[in-house]
């Protein structure tokens, strides 16, 4: 049986899926923090703060030898952070607010290996239609938006709402994997590589 090449510091089951997707071989460590805006930081700094605090806390607890790859991806309106919804009316104000709108998806992704760290930054632009409250209401009603920064899934039913995106679809699912692609080439995985290759994953 092939070795595990890395450690998820994440429970999303989207960016396990998209770690399946590169054929990369992980194993899972969520790393639980309080995820909160500290006075006046500016969302590229705190998505960039969060995905090195996870990877940093996932190392630290399982002192890993491992690869230790962690991301977080946030939803931003007019320098707003929109996080996730705490409820059905948390939701739908987020919703009516991305309506007929252009928003940002920034996602980040760390990746620690020993004492060394690289870190990478993907920006999307998302311009969602026009929606109906009752489109939003029977949205929130099928369960997607829970748990999903933003109130939306791009790869779910959110993507009846999405008219145009510029970036990364993986990236606002949560995992942009060119990006990730990249930080595991420094550690010696290669996606592209040929899976007998005796230098993948050292």
């Amino acid at each position: 049986m092939a070795s595990v090449q890395l450690l998820l510091a994440s429970a999303s089951p989207r960016r396990g899926a998209l770690l399946d997707q590169l054929g990369i071989r992980y194993q899972i460590h969520p790393a639980e923090l309080h995820e909160e805006p500290q006075d006046l930081e500016l969302p590229d700094h705190y998505v960039q703060r969060l995905a090195a605090e996870k990877s940093l806390t996932a190392q630290t607890q399982t002192r890993t030898t491992l690869p230790v790859l962690a991301a977080d991806t946030e939803v931003v309106l007019d320098g707003e952070i929109f996080g996730k919804p705490e409820d059905e009316d948390h939701a739908v104000s987020m919703l009516k607010k991305l309506s007929g709108r252009e928003h940002f998806v920034l996602s980040a992704v760390s990746l620690r290996h020993g004492d060394q760290h690289w870190a990478s930054l993907s920006v999307s632009q998302v311009l969602f239609m026009p929606l109906e409250d009752h489109e939003i209401r029977a949205y929130w009603r099928t369960g997607e938006p829970l748990g999903k920064a933003g109130a939306y899934a791009i790869q779910g039913l959110g993507s009846l709402f999405i008219e145009r995106l510029a970036g990364s679809f993986s990236g606002v699912m949560g995992l942009p994997l060119r990006e990730t692609s990249a930080l595991l080439k420094q550690v010696g995985i290669n996606p592209l590589a040929n899976p007998m290759d005796p230098t993948l994953g050292e």
